[in-house]
């Protein structure tokens, strides 16, 4: 199994998550679900384009997560409040960063062609 089929995988796995949370009549968060969807994809470009490493995009694919950890605390108590939104948004704001600066460095993929 190669890496980004791995990649591709986890992410639907976190869709698949997020929508089966949302189903279940829980308060909903559509700015975070939103951000979360595009920071994904913004990972998974930076893997099919050879910007992300194995590595970086490991360590982004726990901080997506771990996002989506703090989302549903946020929610189990069936409301999410402004404190509570504000934190998932700075966390969000820090994911985003990584995200460029992980795109943005020297390191690229293995089998990324040399430019």
């Amino acid at each position: 199994m190669n890496f980004k089929s791995l990649a591709v995988g986890a992410t639907i796995a976190i869709a698949c998550i997020g929508a089966f949370a949302q189903a279940a009549s829980a308060p909903q968060t559509p700015r975070v679900d939103k951000r979360e969807a595009k920071q994904e994809q913004r990972i998974e470009k930076g893997v099919a384009s050879g910007e992300l490493n194995a590595r970086e995009t490991n360590r982004l694919e726990k901080e997506q997560a771990a996002i989506g950890k703090a989302e549903d605390k946020a929610k189990a108590d069936g409301t999410v409040t402004a404190k509570e939104r504000r934190h998932l948004n700075k966390m969000q704001n820090r994911a985003s960063r990584d995200i460029h600066h992980q795109k943005h460095d020297r390191q690229k993929a293995a089998s990324a062609p040399a430019a």
